[in-house]
């Protein structure tokens, strides 16, 4: 099934689209998601949530600004970067065991792996250095455009302005 054939049938609300659009899409927005939170748990909550809040507001998706798999794309990552943010998920993060330590470097060693299984990297990894570096603070840790910018150490407006010119480099890309 297509997705211009997936979206009538998920507005109105078919619950065979909620299953199709979960095969298709969850392996994709999981590896998002899990390159932002690092623990598998923590990702696969905010996995279901992410679905939910789709499903919830897919009457709010408009084909004319985008494709269904970039809106999905940004409600997943919005929630991830939302997780971190949060008070109750930075509280719990505090006392780790020294078992989480060595599951933080196995998965900070497996980081090029999960975004590789979306397939974006060979793209990103063809951007100038700065986009690829604005690109990994942005996209793939979570950074707020005021965060890379105290990270680089350059002025906000630039960051701003390499992340439109670098993000509209990357759909040229992928359009190839």
């Amino acid at each position: 099934m297509t997705q211009e054939e997936l979206i009538p049938l998920i507005l109105n609300k078919d619950e065979r689209a909620f299953t199709l659009l979960y095969d298709m899409y969850s392996k994709s927005l999981f590896s998002v998601i899990s390159n932002l939170l690092k623990e598998t748990e923590d990702a696969e909550d905010t996995l279901q949530e992410v679905f939910v809040k789709i499903w919830k507001s897919i009457d709010s998706y408009s084909a004319s600004k985008g494709r269904l798999y970039t809106w999905m794309l940004n409600i997943a990552r919005n929630s991830a970067i939302d997780k971190l943010r949060s008070k109750g998920f930075n509280n719990s993060k505090k006392n780790l065991s020294d078992e989480n330590f060595v599951n933080l470097l196995e998965d900070s060693n497996n980081q090029n792996n999960r975004i590789d299984t979306i397939g974006i990297l060979e793209f990103v990894k063809k951007l100038k250095p700065k986009c690829v570096q604005i690109i990994e603070l942005l996209f793939f840790q979570g950074y707020t455009q005021q965060e890379a910018s105290d990270e680089l150490e350059i002025p906000l407006g630039t960051v701003k302005t390499h992340n439109r010119n670098c993000i509209n480099d990357l759909r040229t890309y992928l359009k190839v």
